[in-house]
């Protein structure tokens, strides 16, 4: 693995890592709460509608490895920090109505931290998102066995799955338009999947506040492939308190309801009249409790797959909103995904303490993650997740920040 490196270039400032770059990592990357709508916070860039692309040491593996995080900061100051292991979104730093900037995903001040205890915060999941039943699927009738690691079943492609390794990094920005890309190789056979996987994913900032995230994959053997990404936001921000007030809509009218396990029947139910309907906006916490309903109680909550309201085109599609009132923010999020697994952060106990120093308690932040369906490999009725020697695999995911309108 060669070392993390970034590319000189025109238009902006790359500023390269020392010791003292980690004492300049903003205050919001941190975890505290700053204000940048006083004209004083004004002269951090070098030049008016600039951007930063900067990396800065975030410590090392146990084996020794050192990891890096790569901070993009735009024209409007917000800063989105990506780590070369995991490719793990570490800050997500917007501002609010008042102009304050928080860290609107949960995670951890250091790489020992993210290898010891994660859950998947902010992390590339791969080979396959979500869960295999019992590790075990069929191409052309040859059978493979993936390891087990969630119960009876393969989930996240495994116990060292994508958000486990560690990335190549390069700069792509151009013009205006900060980009970083993670880049590896998955060998033939890793983690029980077949084909050598070349895949890279690439984190775009925009001065509007948009952060896109580009997958592409290319196999040399028939294999499946299903990559997301697991930030897990509170736009509060991190370690503020549970996500029960956020109002989320989700663009579908249907859900993939889940055995005992947690693997989709095969069904597509309707979600009007259960508490899986957010086809109109709605608190996470109105209906999370109710304990009536068979789905929330095997998901413990929110955990389950939706099937979205697409026109079949692979087109950006505007899936949910999340808004959060006493902040203001507003996240409205677009893909070309044909599902959405929203997690209302279950299992968050408060045994984790983030970046802010406070614990992570129950249900103190949630995911979105964009995705084919869980178990399609096994699911011949759900959309494919089969890559061919020749093809590409490519997947958009836009999460756009802004304030809730006043009106």
């Amino acid at each position: 693995m060669t070392e993390p490196h970034s590319s000189t270039l025109t238009r902006r400032s790359i500023v390269a890592a020392t010791a003292a770059g980690v004492a300049a990592l903003t205050a919001a990357a941190r975890g505290e709460i700053i204000d940048v709508s006083a004209e004083t916070s004004h002269n951090d860039h070098e030049e008016s509608g600039s951007g930063t692309v900067v990396e800065m040491p975030f410590g090392a593996l146990e084996d020794g490895t050192r990891i890096s995080m790569i901070r993009m900061t735009n024209a409007r100051y917000m800063e989105v920090g990506i780590l070369t292991w995991g490719g793990i979104i570490q800050c997500l730093c917007v501002p609010d109505r008042d102009g304050r900037i928080a860290n609107v995903s949960l995670g951890f001040n250091t790489a020992s931290e993210y290898e010891a205890n994660s859950p998947y915060f902010g992390a590339i999941i791969g080979r396959y998102a979500n869960r295999i039943a019992n590790g075990r699927f069929e191409l052309d009738g040859e059978e493979f066995q993936l390891e087990t690691n969630d119960g009876p079943n393969n989930l996240h492609g495994g116990p060292q799955g994508f958000d486990r390794r560690v990335y190549d990094w390069k700069d792509v920005s151009k013009d205006d338009v900060l980009a970083v890309r993670m880049s590896r190789v998955s060998a033939d056979g890793e983690e029980g999947f077949p084909g050598e996987l070349t895949y890279n994913v690439t984190y775009t900032l925009t001065n509007d506040n948009h952060l896109r995230i580009d997958y592409f994959a290319t196999t040399d053997r028939k294999t499946v492939v299903n990559l997301t990404n697991h930030t897990y936001f509170n736009l509060g921000g991190e370690g503020s308190g549970n996500i029960l007030d956020h109002v989320l809509q989700i663009n579908a009218s249907r859900f993939t309801p889940v055995d005992e396990t947690v693997i989709p029947t095969g069904e597509h139910v309707e979600v009007a009249g259960t508490p899986f309907d957010f086809t109109k906006p709605k608190p996470v916490g109105q209906d999370i409790a109710d304990t009536s309903s068979e789905q929330i109680n095997r998901g413990q909550g929110y955990d389950h797959n939706w099937v979205l309201d697409r026109d079949g085109t692979d087109d950006l599609f505007e899936f949910a909103t999340l808004s959060h009132e006493p902040s203001g923010r507003l996240m409205t999020c677009r893909t070309t995904e044909p599902g959405v697994q929203f997690y209302s952060g279950n299992f968050l106990d408060g045994s984790l303490i983030g970046i802010s120093g406070q614990p992570y308690a129950y249900r103190s932040g949630l995911t979105l993650e964009t995705q084919h369906f869980p178990d399609s490999p096994n699911q011949p009725d759900f959309p494919s997740t089969v890559l061919e020697p020749g093809d590409e695999y490519r997947s958009t995911t836009i999460y756009e920040f802004s304030i809730i309108d006043a009106d």
